[in-house]
């Protein structure tokens, strides 16, 4: 086959690349640079190190590497949308929209409608159903990633090519070691997809300012301290708030009047739910009629935000709208997020919608 291998210089797309060549394929290989804002201007990222051990890759398996530029597309899309997002009040998911719109969008309409197949080192696999291709689980429960990648179009899912999906993080990590690769021991990243070493509030800030707002307790509407900006912030956060005798949660937000309201200990009531209103439905993989539930619902297990841990309910749609009817408590539920749809066994993505 003829195919694409997306590099990071991460130990995952590196073993990946490993992988592909074990099983006699010559992919080339692609770095997307990503590390300029608005302006043109080099940003705190990691991109030189990374180029020199995708080099070092390409030297070692004996494949074409090129280093492409689509920081202009990453901007117009997945920051303004990030920002945009923010300052509804929202939690947004950049890296889900970066995969969507960047990596297998930009990259694929671009660079890749030539290849048969696109590589990277996801955590996730795909599976054929009927003659209908899945996204479906990793083998490592705790690295999953699939919910990263549920926002794709059936065209996209189709091409990829995920080389560890099979394996273990230890395990990768293992190859890595035994093939001396320079990346073997390196961190995984963090943060907002491309955006290397950027902490999220310092990029938040960068564009978003500072507005000093007070932290109100929800019960007693008792003020106990103040914020630098509702955007900041996230429901359901408990760290950062800088509130003693918690722990404190933050529940909701006043976007107008820049209020955070917040409330103290695990058995909150006001931060549980049970409902997980969808604004739109997008199924990954099409016509499979049993994932229609048309007037009714369907069982499923499902995540509302990136964890090992999947939760039962039942996938609702009706007059009412759509929405999630989940079996237990769910802590925070973010509006601006995205929860992911799988079937009934944990196993295969079927469908994502955007909390509201």
């Amino acid at each position: 086959m003829n195919i694409a291998a997306l590099v990071s210089g991460g130990v995952d797309s590196s073993v990946a690349v490993h992988l592909l060549k074990e099983q006699g394929c010559n992919p080339d290989l692609f770095y997307i640079r990503i590390g300029s804002d608005e302006k043109g201007e080099l940003m705190d990222c990691p991109a030189e190190e990374d180029i020199e051990i995708a080099q070092w890759l390409a030297h070692r398996y004996g494949c074409r590497l090129e280093v492409v530029d689509l920081h202009r597309e990453y901007w117009d899309n997945v920051v303004a949308y990030t920002i945009a997002t923010v300052k509804k009040g929202l939690t947004p998911n950049p890296d889900l929209m970066c995969n969507r719109l960047i990596k297998f969008g930009a990259f694929e309409q671009r660079y890749g409608k030539d290849y048969d197949s696109t590589a990277t080192g996801h955590y996730a696999r795909t599976a054929t159903v009927d003659g209908t291709v899945f996204l479906a689980t990793a083998a490592d429960a705790a690295k999953d990633q699939t919910d990263f990648l549920s926002q794709l179009e059936y065209w996209q899912i189709k091409k990829l090519c995920f080389p560890i999906g099979h394996l273990p993080k230890h395990e990768v990590r293992d190859i890595a070691r035994r093939a001396a690769m320079p990346c073997a021991e390196r961190k995984d990243s963090q943060g907002i997809c491309f955006l290397g070493k950027i902490n999220y509030n310092d990029f938040l800030r960068r564009h978003l300012g500072e507005c000093e707002g007070p932290v109100v307790e929800l019960e007693t509407g008792k003020v106990l301290g103040t914020h630098r900006g509702y955007w900041f912030h996230t429901i359901g956060q408990r760290k950062g708030l800088g509130l003693g005798g918690g722990p404190w949660f933050v529940i909701k937000k006043d976007i107008d009047a820049n209020v955070i309201y917040v409330s103290r200990g695990y058995g909150c009531e006001a931060q549980y739910g049970n409902v997980v209103p969808l604004a739109g439905l997008r199924y990954l993989s099409k016509d499979i009629w049993h994932l229609e539930p048309g007037e009714g619902s369907v069982e499923v297990t499902f995540k509302i935000r990136h964890t090992p841990e999947f939760t039962r309910g039942r996938l609702c749609v009706d007059g009412s709208g759509v929405r999630i009817e989940s079996d237990g408590k769910l802590q925070g539920i973010a509006a601006g997020q995205y929860a992911t749809i799988y079937d009934r066994d944990a196993h295969l993505v079927v469908a994502s919608g955007m909390i509201c």
